[in-house]
């Protein structure tokens, strides 16, 4: 009876290291990821943004905003008439997408978005990430757009 439970203590141990080790090998994996495909990521969120913006102007038939991109790397979107801006930051060293957009209220933060790299049936793609959740990146420029333009987040 002792050599049974010694057994099964034993195997359980084994699975919980090679649990731990395959977890260990996924993330180191999804980090190399997220290290490789970062600046695509970037630029997909850079042509995203511009792309929204050009609908958005195009569907008022004015130039609303207008959106540059700093020395830095950074787009700065600016509404027309209004002094508020929208700054969009990409740290590649850390994998983080930073929104700043002043004309949020006070007690709204920044938004820290990160690039995580996860695993596909064709091997490994990377995403942002909000609070460990998928970006829904479209949505999430509308919002900040909106905001901008001195318009509620969402519509009613």
């Amino acid at each position: 009876m002792a050599d049974e439970s010694t057994k099964r203590a034993a195997e359980e141990y084994l699975a919980a290291k090679l649990s731990k080790e395959g977890q260990s090998y996924e993330d180191q994996q999804n980090r190399e990821a997220a290290e490789k495909l970062g600046p695509a990521v970037w630029k997909w969120v850079a042509a995203s943004v511009t792309s929204k913006i050009q609908e958005w102007n195009s569907t008022v038939g004015e130039k609303t905003f207008s959106v540059k991109e700093t020395i830095m790397g950074d787009l700065r979107i600016l509404c027309a008439g209004r002094s508020q801006q929208l700054t969009i930051h990409f740290d590649s060293r850390k994998l983080l997408v930073t929104i700043k957009n002043t004309a949020r209220l006070e007690h709204e933060k920044d938004l820290i978005l990160s690039v995580e790299g996860y695993s596909t049936s064709s091997g490994r793609d990377a995403r942002l990430m909000h609070h460990k959740d998928p970006v829904n990146l479209d949505m999430m420029i509308t919002g900040e757009l909106r905001v901008l333009a001195g318009l509620s987040r969402r519509a009613n």
